[in-house]
Order: structure tokens, then C-alpha cells, then sequence
């Protein structure tokens, strides 16, 4: 693994950056950030052309992702209920101003199902509501008890995932709106992040504490005391960020809380004596605060 040079170098911001995102059919980048701006890059490693740069006024960026499809671009902001859309084949930034029913002040924290169904936004007092992702229109609303932490779809985009602040996690039939099963995260007190594996085999739960427990997902629907099959301790604050690689070989694990910590689990070698936990010095987590995002 090596330096390339930085995926926005064509462009960067003065602003904490918010949100990156490789596309999920193209060799771009997006790159969001507090300054309101979403850019998208051409990736080489080399130069990382500018392909655009798409302006939100008074719209400090708290999350932008990519539809499943990659035809759109979603944005929210730090402080407000607007959900913005910006089409890329039409070239067209549509402002979602108010969901019928959706009662949010705030809209910050979202997610996309994989089949391009569905929105899944996480709300107060325990609600996230699903909305169809064609339409934009709230489909139903669901409660857990206590606040909610964090939030994912399976992968075959036929569960929810709602991780609480309370250290358990629930877990919700999409077509139903039923709860199938509602765990303990083990140690758990505070839960920060979640993430299901691109296989349907593994659901990881991040802690403030700085453990991450990977479950099977089947222990997960079945039991409410599950015992994680591998328990990760390389981090001493909280894991804010949970990703899987599209092929369930890498767990990428992060804490916005301390410089340079981010680790790759290697599943691989998930059933042997110990993970593989790599870990690499990222000039980036301060450089994000002053705009740069790395690539390597």
C-alpha cells in the first residue's frame, strides 16, 4: 500500500471533509465536505481530474452518498430536514423540502439499500423511517427503544439493522415492519457503528469503547445473547466507522477520535489462531480537516 496523489487535488477544500465515496460502477470519487460542496473525481492515482463540483448553499455537507445505481448523488446537512438529490444524468439538483408524515427537525444520518429500494433515515427518540428511494416518500416508521446509534441494511436488502445507544442491536423484516430478533452487543454500552458483509455472513458492531465484535449473521436472528466468533480490541476510542470490502475478505475499521486510526481486518485468516490487523500511518485524518482527501 502506497501514497497516491490526493483523490480531490484538483480541488481542495478549506473545510472538514464529511463524506467519500467511490462509485459503484465508475472509476470517480465523491468527496463532500463542511465548505457545502460535493465533488466528484475521475480516479488514475496520477492526476484525479475534476469531473465537477456541485454547490449547496447555506448546506454545510454531514452526509452525501451515491444511489445504488449511481445515477444520483443524496446530501444532507448538519442542520437542517432538507434532503437534496442531485440527478447526474440530467445534470439536475432537486431539494426533497419535506416527506410527508416524516416529522424530523433534523435530517443527518442515512442509508441506502443495495438493491436501490430503499432510504433508511435514522430519526430521535428511536424512530428511522424507510422511504422508497424512486419516489421519496415515507414508506413507514419504526421504534426501538432508546436512541439510535447507527443503522444498515442486509445485504440482500431484506433486513434493518438498528444499532442502539443502549448496546443492543434490533433487527427489523423490511416488507413486515416486524422485529425478528433484538440482541445484546456483547460488552457493549454504547453502540457507534454497524456494518453487514456483502456475503450475508458476518454483521460487525462498533463500540465507544473501541471494540468491534463480529457476529455470524445467523446468531444475530436467532439469539438474544449471541457470541461473537472474533472480538477486535486495536482501537482505544470509539469506532465511528464500520465498512466491509464488496468481497468480504477486508473489514475496515476507524475512529474519527484519534489520529491515524484506522486498521484492516484480513478475513482470511478470520478462523485461524488471530486476525491479521493492518496498520498504516494516514496523514489524512488531519489533512481531512484541511481539506485533502487521501488515496491509496
Amino acid at each position: 500500500m502506497k501514497n497516491c496523489l490526493h483523490a480531490n487535488a484538483e480541488r481542495p477544500t478549506t473545510a472538514r471533509i464529511s463524506s467519500v465515496q467511490f462509485h459503484p460502477g465508475a472509476q470517480v470519487v465523491m468527496v463532500a465536505a463542511l465548505d457545502n460542496s460535493v465533488s466528484l473525481f475521475q480516479v488514475d492515482g496520477k492526476t484525479n481530474p475534476k469531473i465537477q463540483s456541485i454547490y449547496l448553499e447555506k448546506f454545510p455537507i454531514f452526509k452525501a452518498r451515491f444511489s445504488a445505481n449511481g445515477e444520483e448523488v443524496l446530501a444532507t446537512s448538519t442542520h437542517s430536514k432538507v434532503l437534496y438529490v442531485y440527478d447526474m444524468l440530467a445534470g439536475k439538483l432537486i431539494p426533497v423540502l419535506q416527506v410527508r408524515g416524516l416529522k424530523e427537525k433534523i435530517v443527518r444520518n442515512f442509508e441506502v439499500s443495495s438493491d436501490g429500494s430503499f432510504l433508511l433515515i435514522n430519526g430521535v427518540a428511536g424512530y428511522f423511517h424507510l422511504l422508497s428511494m424512486k419516489t421519496k416518500e415515507l414508506i413507514s416508521s419504526m421504534k426501538i427503544n432508546g436512541r439510535i446509534a447507527a443503522s444498515t441494511f442486509s445485504s440482500d436488502s431484506k433486513k434493518v439493522y438498528a444499532s442502539s445507544a443502549d448496546g443492543e442491536v434490533y433487527v427489523w423484516d423490511v416488507n413486515s415492519r416486524k422485529c425478528l430478533n433484538r440482541f445484546v452487543d456483547e460488552g457493549s454500552l454504547y453502540g457507534l457503528s454497524i456494518a453487514t458483509s456483502r456475503n450475508g455472513q458476518y454483521v460487525a458492531c462498533g463500540s465507544n469503547c473501541g471494540v468491534v465484535n463480529i457476529y455470524s449473521q445467523d446468531s444475530c436472528l436467532q439469539e438474544t445473547n449471541p457470541k461473537p466468533i472474533k472480538v477486535i480490541m486495536n482501537l482505544v476510542t470509539g469506532v465511528s466507522s464500520l465498512t466491509f470490502n464488496p468481497t468480504t475478505e477486508i473489514l475496515a475499521i476507524a475512529s474519527e477520535k484519534m489520529k491515524e486510526a484506522v486498521r484492516l481486518v484480513i478475513f482470511l485468516y478470520l478462523f485461524l489462531l488471530s486476525l491479521i490487523i493492518l496498520k498504516f500511518k494516514l496523514k489524512t485524518w488531519k489533512n481531512n480537516r484541511k481539506g485533502e482527501c487521501g488515496l491509496f
